[in-house]
């Protein structure tokens, strides 16, 4: 299993995986999924009824709206996928389960399919969760026209359909295009009116609709641009600050926050490098950059090519073996030391060669070990099993061997 954990790793790398996988291939199979059910509920009808004066009325049936509306958002919210947009990924799943609800429930022809294709997508959706964490701009506007689009679609249909409950009758689907956008818009100019109870709720509906969808829309597109407003602020206070001869200290775990908190006591310039901005007051001054540090972007933001030391200490020993490979692609002046919370990853960090590996939680465990069987501790000792320097060197003191 190692091996081939480490084959497939390997490959991975080799096609930059991380650029396009899963996010490329799950939007392409929502938008194959949106576009095989409006397929296989109207294909069949529309062959049959090429040629006649009106294709749409001809083919369309009202049991058909439900696939109408869930196969346009799917096509739709492909896009946003591809774009790892949350939001994107929260529609394509309601949308797909959907399609199985309906499918299993209501009836349709190709259920079988659906449910196994769908079912299939699903569980790749909820598997890939982590991989859909944006929240842009873009993706906002397209959950915005989409939702705008589909109740067009159902207003304007449903009008069509109930035309005769109406005074005077909608018999034409541009005279339901206009009802429904006078409707949504809550314009209500009153020359078509609802007449039976059927018609009136359904007015009532787009009008329920229409205002929340506008106000779902408003704050989906308001959220990203205040967010980024608000980012463009902080990287421009970030700009000012003069990062030079410096220490940066990557993660949010304790030993990262003592570590920041006795180079401050020694007057040393320190930048954090967080996931997220903490919201413990501790850290209001703090010099602090909000990102993936393994990230080339966030690094040179956090000038650490400029820095004295990179200490990666996060909790995850990969992370820390990923933010020393990224130092040393920026080819700066940074020692990099990487924390090792797992004795049995210790040789496998030493693989990307940092300057200091440091594994104070096996260190913990030994000297507890060794005070409760009444073994000698001597400084020494501690040196050696605390710090794994390239080079085979304790910080600041004579060379010692590695752990054995």
């Amino acid at each position: 299993m190692r091996a081939l954990r480490r084959t497939l790793a390997e490959v991975a790398q080799a096609v930059r995986a991380q650029a396009w996988f899963p996010h490329v291939p799950l939007a392409a199979a929502l938008l194959v999924a949106g576009a095989h059910l409006l397929w296989v509920t109207f294909g069949p009808a529309w062959r049959a009824a090429a040629g006649e004066r009106s294709l749409v009325v001809s083919t369309f049936r009202p049991v058909d709206l439900p696939y109408l509306l869930i196969g346009v958002g799917m096509i739709t919210m492909s896009a946003g996928l591809a774009m790892r947009s949350r939001l994107a990924w929260v529609v394509g799943v309601i949308l797909t389960l959907a399609t199985i609800l309906i499918a299993l429930q209501v009836g349709h022809r190709s259920a079988g399919y659906l449910t196994t294709f769908d079912g299939a997508l699903l569980a790749a959706l909820l598997l890939a969760y982590r991989s859909f964490d944006r929240s842009s701009l873009a993706a906002a506007t397209f959950f915005a026209l989409t939702g705008g689009l589909l109740l067009l679609i159902y207003a304007t249909f449903g009008s069509f359909y109930l035309g005769d409950q109406f005074s005077p009758p909608i018999a034409t689907l541009v005279g339901a295009f206009y009802y429904a956008v006078v409707t949504m818009t809550t314009v209500g100019y009153g020359d078509i009116v609802p007449r039976t109870p059927e018609a009136r709720l359904f007015a009532v509906s787009i009008i329920l609709l229409g205002v929340a969808v506008f106000a779902t829309s408003l704050s989906a597109v308001a959220g990203p641009l205040v967010r980024d407003s608000l980012q463009h602020i902080m990287r421009r206070r970030e700009t000012r600050m003069k990062r030079e001869n410096h220490f940066v200290v990557v993660g949010a775990t304790p030993l990262a926050f003592n570590t920041y908190r006795e180079l401050r006591r020694r007057q040393q310039a320190v930048t954090l490098i967080l996931p997220e901005r903490p919201v413990d007051g501790e850290f209001d001054d703090a010099d602090v950059v909000v990102g993936d540090a393994d990230s080339l972007e966030v690094l040179r933001r956090a000038q650490a090519e400029k820095a004295q030391a990179v200490l990666a200490m996060s909790a995850d020993d990969s992370d820390n073996a990923f933010v020393v490979l990224a130092v040393k692609e920026l080819q700066g002046r940074a020692r990099t030391v990487a924390t090792v919370n797992d004795g049995k990853h210790v040789e496998r960090v030493k693989l990307v060669r940092p300057d200091i590996v440091i594994a104070p939680s096996v260190l913990g465990g030994e000297l507890l070990a060794m005070a409760l069987t009444g073994e000698q501790i001597s400084g020494e000792f501690v040196l050696e099993r605390l710090f794994h320097v390239e080079g085979g060197g304790a910080p600041g003191g004579p060379a010692t061997p590695g752990p054995r």
